[in-house]
């Protein structure tokens, strides 16, 4: 049983690493890392995970990009191994290269897996944003700060950039110590206990 345990950690460590293929475009692996019903909540997108690799398809010919840094998750199995949550560290780097604004976004993946025909996926996405900032690459740049202020501060650099973009968001998201952090938190458990 610690041996099977051990091996779910792994898959699921590369399963959350597995975002990078986001960031290099690699399209078919990152539909990959979901189940087909798998569904994905963050800013600029709420629906099924294969809607979201078309956006990001389009997201990747425009003028934004992104990188995302990925941590190490902390994970919750049910009593039969599985179904899983996966909370993990992360900090999204973006920039408009038309723009030349930019920023740095700390959040954290909070993620229910599941393994179904002996593998690891993702059947839903969803991210407690942090704390955020803007970042100028070839220096100060103005910025409209009501636009900015539209959002909570923990990302609202991030949403800026992503509404300048052509992405912009529908609603306010979770942030550190929000009530939609604590929901989201407990509809996890309720989810891993059936």
């Amino acid at each position: 049983m610690q041996t099977q345990q051990l091996q779910d950690r792994q898959a699921l460590n590369d399963l959350m690493n597995g975002w990078m293929h986001r960031d290099l475009g690699e399209w078919e692996q990152l539909r990959n890392l979901f189940h087909p019903d798998g569904t994905i909540e963050i800013t600029w997108y709420e629906g099924l995970a294969s809607g979201f690799v078309d956006g990001s398809m389009r997201m990747g010919a425009s003028d934004l990009r992104t990188k995302h840094m990925i941590g190490a998750p902390v994970v919750t199995f049910n009593d039969r191994g599985d179904k899983a949550i996966l909370e993990t560290n992360a900090m999204i780097i973006a920039e408009n290269v038309k723009l030349n604004i930019g920023c740095e976004c700390h959040n954290r993946f909070y993620d229910l897996a599941e393994k179904r025909d002996g593998q690891w996926k993702l059947f839903h996405r969803q991210s407690v944003y942090d704390m955020g900032t803007f970042t100028f690459p070839l220096g100060p740049v103005e910025i409209d700060s009501t636009v900015a202020a539209k959002y909570p501060r923990e990302y609202a650099a991030l949403a800026y950039l992503l509404e300048q973009s052509g992405f912009p968001l529908s609603r306010v998201f979770a942030t550190r110590g929000s009530e939609l952090e604590a929901k989201m938190k407990v509809d996890a458990k309720k989810w891993l206990a059936v």
